[in-house]
């Protein structure tokens, strides 16, 4: 069943969690001010997949029903699967201009589905039948997953086992016939507080002596034990304020992130992939984090495709927008952002297909666009400040201009080119502010892996050897002149 928006939020309603919000339990998050942004995105979601002219990118056939999927829930059957992906988190980057959340969770579901696969391949085990039940469920449901891989971590020098708070990574504290009982805490949940499940997930590479961490599972977001904290974000006390300083008012900044505790919680057999198969863990991250990183060249790319409008926008404004230098940057923010989901797009041609039969995208472009990403995003952002100009960190509030004392001054000297409307200025230079905000830089920098990880992964992937032995192949002296002989 595909659900509608609506059914989205009645759903989510329904659910009994436990979130605390700004340091409060929250009776409810559908209708809280700060998260209800964060619900409006993920229902677009929803929304898009019955317009029947985004059908074929939001929905999907399952490959194990044979019936029509949303996107979200579907395994990636091969190179078309994930350009479209890429097509459709693109589309809906241009109709939030923020983060619609459900990507960490489908790529938990392919990532899981894989391998399951090959552990039950390999040790015999019977976790694939498992969750490919579990998966037919989230498919017919249409279920909003909020995929949970990163451990709090702790000491960062010290793996899991040698953690002074061994709570510092989530893992099994008991093990009964019917299930396990799970303690710790995932960070940076995107969508966390308004979905459905939780998708657990080892956070890295573990040992033979670290089996209580290699924990896979699904739990409800509303399972005793389960906490949600919602995290902090750049200016969102303007939630409260309503006007034209909240920036995006509709869908808000990334992804609502929240930390999500199990203090002490029970998963029954059945939702359990993974529990104690410490050699596969470290694949699993790895096939998460691949295509998770390619999926950055299409959503950060319909978030730019608004922010260039914007700062095209506020040119008019401003009444630059025929000088040849602003022209220049505008159309060097239109190549950084092409250029990135171009990336993507490669990406997802160019994937090969796993063991279990599902796809993986190509996994050097797929760090090469996260690599990008990491760049690409902060240059748009610092390209829309110069071009909008000072005034995007000095401008005074909604209430300065409704001032009856002052409000005519404001608006005075906040006018620039008569043709626009004062407030139009003040509106598109929220919106500049909110989606270039460190919340945006942060979550674009660290999203799907540090920097860092990136690079490592592609000098792993460069097959540097292969490259000198194809340089000597072509500059081979000997084999040159008995060529011209």
């Amino acid at each position: 069943m595909l659900k509608t928006a609506q059914q989205y939020v009645d759903s989510l309603r329904a659910l009994k969690i436990r979130a605390y919000i700004d340091g409060e339990r929250a009776d409810g998050v559908v209708d809280h001010p700060l998260v209800a942004p964060h619900v409006n995105a993920v229902a677009k979601t929803y929304e898009l997949a019955h317009v029947p002219e985004h059908r074929e990118i939001m929905t999907a056939t399952s490959h194990l029903t044979g019936e029509t999927v949303h996107r979200y829930t579907h395994i990636f059957q091969g190179p078309d699967d994930l350009v479209k992906k890429i097509r459709m988190l693109r589309l809906l980057g241009q109709e939030t201009g923020t983060c619609f959340q459900r990507c960490v969770g489908l790529d938990a579901l392919n990532a899981v589905y894989a391998i399951t696969f090959e552990i039950d391949r390999s040790e015999g085990s019977d976790y694939h039948q498992r969750f490919v039940r579990y998966l037919r469920d989230v498919q017919k449901r249409d279920l909003m997953l909020a995929g949970a891989m990163t451990d709090p971590k702790g000491h960062r020098a010290r793996s899991p086992i040698e953690q002074t708070d061994p709570d510092q990574f989530v893992r099994v504290v008991e093990r009964r016939p019917d299930g396990v009982v799970i303690r710790g805490a995932k960070l940076h949940n995107t969508g966390g507080i308004n979905a459905h499940e939780v998708l657990v997930m080892p956070g890295t590479s573990l040992k033979p002596d670290e089996k209580d961490y290699a924990i896979a599972c699904a739990v409800p977001a509303d399972a005793e034990g389960v906490i949600f904290i919602f995290g902090r974000q750049s200016n969102d006390g303007r939630k409260f304020e309503g006007g034209c300083d909240i920036g995006n008012p509709r869908f808000g900044v990334v992804g609502g992130e929240a930390m999500v505790v199990f203090d002490d919680v029970f998963v029954p057999n059945e939702r359990i992939f993974m529990a104690g198969e410490t050699a596969f863990c470290g694949t699993l991250v790895n096939y998460f984090a691949t295509w998770h990183r390619a999926n950055y060249g299409g959503c950060k790319g319909g978030n730019a495709d608004l922010l260039i409008g914007a700062t095209a926008k506020m040119t008019r404004i401003l009444g630059t927008d025929r000088n040849a230098v602003v022209r220049d940057k505008l159309v060097e923010m239109i190549h950084m952002n092409e250029t990135t989901y171009a990336s993507a797009v490669g990406a997802s041609a160019m994937g090969y297909r796993l063991p279990c039969g599902s796809c993986m995208v190509d996994p050097m472009m797929a760090n090469t666009v996260k690599q990008n990403i990491t760049r690409n995003v902060y240059e748009i952002g610092r390209l829309s400040h110069d071009l909008a100009g000072g005034f995007l960190a000095t401008m005074p509030g909604q209430k300065a201009f409704e001032n009856p004392e002052i409000g005519q001054f404001v608006r005075k000297y906040h006018t620039a080119n008569p043709e626009f409307d004062v407030m139009e200025r003040v509106r598109i230079g929220r919106y500049i502010e909110n989606v270039t905000s460190v919340t945006t830089m942060v979550e674009a920098m660290h999203g799907a892996g540090s920097p860092q990880a990136q690079r490592l992964a592609m000098m792993g992937l460069s097959a540097i050897d292969e490259k000198i032995r194809m340089l000597e192949r072509v500059i081979d002296a000997d084999d040159a002149v008995r060529d011209v002989c």
